[in-house]
């Protein structure tokens, strides 16, 4: 089975800076995988909130994830601070991707990382187009 690879865009729409904290690691002593996703969701929050939006309301459509990739790169450790550089690509009808691409503080790369999100209406429980003005808005950071 062939490996995972996540291409990084060359554009950046946000850069987030994250610490690795003593219970991010796991018996390797190193940052685990569990951890890692959770760091990415706390850099999601951050790219909605830099752009005005949240997962719940992103002009009027709320967030749903159909997909996550990781493709690790080399080991985090604790004290270790994270930038992490994210940007969105592949906007389409119903949303769009989230690239994360994650270094440590001597720019030393850890992981590359893709979420697919939706958008989702979560009281009729079913997809929603993604609204035009937020469309036209990521479009141009994308």
């Amino acid at each position: 089975m062939p490996r995972i690879k996540v291409a990084i865009p060359e554009h950046v729409s946000f850069e987030a800076t994250i610490p690795v904290r003593i219970t991010d690691l796991n018996y390797g002593a190193h940052l685990g995988n569990d951890a890692l996703l959770s760091i990415l969701h706390e850099a999601r929050l951050q790219l909605l909130r830099h752009f005005g939006y949240t997962e719940l309301d992103m002009g009027g459509a709320s967030l749903i994830m159909a997909d996550v990739a990781i493709e690790y790169k080399g080991e985090g450790f604790y004290g270790d601070v994270l930038t992490l550089r994210l940007a969105f690509d592949d906007v389409h009808k119903y949303g769009f991707d989230i690239t994360y691409h994650v270094l440590n503080q001597n720019g030393k790369e850890v992981a590359r990382a893709k979420t697919g999100m939706l958008c989702f209406n979560y009281q009729e429980r079913k997809l929603m187009a993604l609204p035009n003005e937020v469309k036209a808005r990521i479009e141009t950071k994308a």
